[in-house]
């Protein structure tokens, strides 16, 4: 019964938690603009500033918080702040006000995600969850929150997605008021926080530096897909914006089903030969769409992010799982969520907008200078490494 507790309890966490994410990556940028009606130029300075708010927060804020606070106490006082910093935004228009707010608000919610991932890897260390049967139930909000909001602006307007945020995020804070399981209660000790357990000494960790690398390699090397998708679709593939959202969510799709299979598929594989196959199939999705520019092709391609995307992170996750102790997982899904899935892709944002404006499709093509070098990482270390 506590098993199955415990499962329960991760899913409800990750499935509010990605309801809350499918407003804020999807729509937070069109808010700025329509409801605040600020520049599209304005709204790219403050998104980006966001981004780099975003990345030492979860590299640095984050992982010191959770030297002091339990797993429970820490994601309950990010969400009350996420929630207060939302509150913010309702009086001001002005751009000044609108970018600070932003900057405050980006220190605290997106560590909601390390935060929920590092309590997700502790009770999978502990041997009481199934990963990725939780995980999929964040994917699966996912779609589901991006769905109901397009119908709720269709009604209501752009103005009803911060109420959104705030009344996810006001539900969230309600199921913090639910038992938590136990490991999740326990405060860290000054044994904790001793220097062997900094995050200096992460790096010292046998594989975790190559493993951190492949990570940032491969989430990276998802950049041009999240930014020019839609415009690739609708002005080169002249694809009907009607069907455009049915295409990207197939992607999605193919995400949960993933997670759905992988505890019982994957789990008995070496975390470099899930990074391996990662690699290889981002590599053939990028070189698919480049090869082959239509419709079609695009969409048999959505299926690999499947490999691309959910397979990357379940590597990390499990090595991280399997190799570090507890008092290192806020450590490293601190760097993971800053360098993996927060700097890497904006580096790679820049270099695909560069390429995109040559021919469109090498935005895609231009992807594999990092997802070909994490096949080369992968056979190079393996059998150095052993992970």
């Amino acid at each position: 019964m506590l098993f199955m507790n415990d499962q329960r309890w991760l899913s409800q966490n990750f499935f509010i938690f990605f309801f809350t994410w499918g407003v804020y990556l999807q729509y937070w940028s069109g808010w700025l603009s329509e409801a605040k009606g600020l520049s599209v130029s304005e709204v790219s300075l403050i998104m980006g500033f966001g981004l780099v708010a975003r990345a030492i927060s979860t590299m640095f804020v984050f992982p010191f918080a959770a030297r002091y606070l339990s797993a429970k106490k820490l994601t309950h006082f990010l969400v009350i702040s996420a929630l207060i910093a939302a509150a913010l935004y309702i009086p001001f228009n002005h751009f000044i006000a609108l970018f600070l707010i932003t900057m405050v608000f980006s220190l605290f919610y997106p560590s909601l995600l390390p935060a929920v991932e590092s309590s997700a890897s502790t009770l999978v260390q502990q041997g009481k969850v199934h990963y990725g049967k939780s995980r999929s139930y964040g994917s699966i909000s996912f779609v589901i929150s991006v769905l109901i909001l397009s119908m709720i602006v269709g009604y209501f307007g752009e103005d009803a997605i911060l109420w959104c945020m705030i009344t996810y995020l006001a539900i969230m804070l309600g199921l913090q008021a639910m038992p938590a399981p136990e490991v999740l209660n326990v405060k860290p000790t000054v044994e904790d926080r001793s220097q062997q357990f900094s995050m200096k000494s992460l790096w010292k960790i046998k594989g975790f530096p190559v493993v951190m690398v492949l990570a940032i390699l491969l989430q990276g090397s998802l950049a041009s897909y999240y930014n020019y998708s839609y415009i690739y679709l609708q002005q080169y593939l002249e694809v009907n914006p009607f069907y455009i959202g049915m295409i990207l969510n197939i992607a999605v799709i193919f995400e949960i089903l993933f997670f759905l299979k992988v505890d019982h598929l994957f789990s008995r594989w070496r975390t470099s030969s899930l990074f391996l196959l990662a690699a290889a199939g981002s590599t053939l999705r990028w070189v698919m769409i480049f090869v082959f520019p239509n419709v079609w092709v695009f969409i048999l391609s959505q299926t690999l992010h499947a490999l691309a995307f959910a397979m990357a992170h379940y590597a990390f996750v499990q090595y991280i799982t399997r190799n570090l102790p507890k008092q290192q997982l806020s450590n490293a899904q601190g760097l993971y969520s800053a360098l993996a899935m927060s700097l890497s892709a904006a580096v790679l944002t820049l270099f695909g907008g560069f390429l995109y404006e040559i021919t469109p499709g090498l935005a895609f093509l231009g992807m594999i200078v990092f997802t070909v070098p994490a096949i080369i990482i992968v056979l190079l270390t393996k059998k150095v490494y052993q992970y």
